[in-house]
């Protein structure tokens, strides 16, 4: 199994203190975490992508950027991409730039996105969100693949012929479909011979067992080798502890605050308590081995290969946090990389090496002379 941490860049007030860190600061931790997440030996870090209170994550090619600067090997994650907001063509331009800067580490998670607001902000509706995502991703997939693109659809300008720079390091990136509840995500991803990465966040396992079911059976639908299908998914927090009793004691306030959050937002929990979430829900909360026996439980619904985790702190105190994720690699990522085996990743393609001048590049001149 491969781990990936992530973060939506939430900005809210610390649940046990109340105070809400100035933006800089925050923007800084994740790249921070992100350095850290390489150290600790983590396969990738992602980075959501939302337009609304209370995330600052509207930007993910340039915090990715920035992360790419400050790290060498850690694989490169949105999580996720929202296409049906996004125009494909500038999209493309952001992540075939990102994919140089970062020496080829670039995947990709898309989806639809989430949330009334961000919609509304670009004039994006219940109605045609879906074709959207799909018109994008297509756009964006010959993008990818093709020099000079003819192309036309609904939710953009027509293009003839046209030539989007740069040409992209990986040829091409690998795309992830991310799925909360809808099968058009799952269709889109067995159609194209994509994998497939559950949220796996909210609810207990049963719905997103069924939809992973369901992109199987699209898989072999669409002639693809079920053994090809890849599955990713992934967990509602997580805390480490040696004793399951202190892990569970240590985040009780974390996960209390977070449901009093829900409750002042009208949404009704769906855990009761702290002890159902851990039991129940994707949360890793509890010793070394409680977790691993739950990612257990949790692959033989899924199948997944590659799991995500938070991040960030999300209320516990720093410290906690990285000792958290300390024994998280040290004794439970060793015995799931070995029990449940995992694909590599693609390599990181090697930039190929100068030859001269551009095509159409004027030609270079003696020092102090004119062209």
């Amino acid at each position: 199994m491969k781990f990936l941490a992530i973060t939506l860049i939430v900005h809210a007030p610390d649940p046990r203190t109340g105070a809400l860190k100035p933006v800089t600061e925050r923007l800084r931790d994740v790249v921070e975490h992100a350095v850290l997440a390489e150290r600790l030996g983590f396969d990738g870090f992602g980075v959501g992508e939302r337009h609304e209170r209370p995330f600052l994550s509207s930007s993910p090619p340039v915090v990715l950027a920035h992360i790419a600067a400050r790290t060498s090997a850690i694989r490169l994650f949105t999580a996720v991409t929202t296409l049906s907001l996004l125009d494909p063509v500038r999209a493309y331009e952001d992540y075939a730039t990102l994919d140089h800067l970062s020496g080829g580490r670039l995947e990709l998670i898309i989806g639809k996105g989430n949330g009334t607001a961000q919609a509304a902000l670009f004039d994006v509706t219940a109605e045609d969100q879906w074709d959207r995502n799909r018109e994008g991703y297509e756009l964006f997939r010959r993008l990818w693949r093709e020099d000079t693109v003819t192309w036309w659809g609904r939710h953009r300008p027509p293009l003839d012929n046209a030539e989007v720079l740069p040409r992209p390091l990986q040829r091409p990136v690998r795309v992830w479909h991310g799925s909360a509840t809808s099968k058009e995500s799952v269709e889109l991803a067995a159609r194209y011979g994509d994998p497939l990465f559950s949220a796996n966040v909210t609810n207990p396992v049963e719905p997103y067992a069924e939809l992973v079911s369901h992109y199987r059976e699209r898989w072999a639908h669409h002639g693809h080798d079920p053994a090809d299908a890849l599955v990713g998914a992934g967990t509602a927090g997580l805390y480490v502890a040696p004793r399951s009793q202190d892990a569970i004691e240590v985040y009780r306030p974390v996960f209390e605050a977070r449901q009093e959050l829900f409750r002042r937002n009208g949404v009704t929990p769906v855990f009761d308590s702290i002890e159902d979430a851990a039991e129940r829900s994707s949360a890793l909360i509890g010793s070394p081995q409680q977790i691993i026996d739950k990612v257990h439980r949790y692959h033989d619904r899924l199948g997944h290969e590659v799991m995500h985790v938070q991040a960030d702190p999300d209320g516990l105190p720093e410290h906690l946090h990285r000792a958290s994720l300390e024994l998280f690699q040290s004794d439970v990522a060793p015995v799931l990389r070995r029990e449940i085996p995992s694909r590599p990743f693609p390599p990181a393609p090697t930039p190929p090496a100068p030859n001269g001048p551009a095509p159409n590049a004027p030609a270079p001149t003696a020092a102090g002379s004119r062209p």
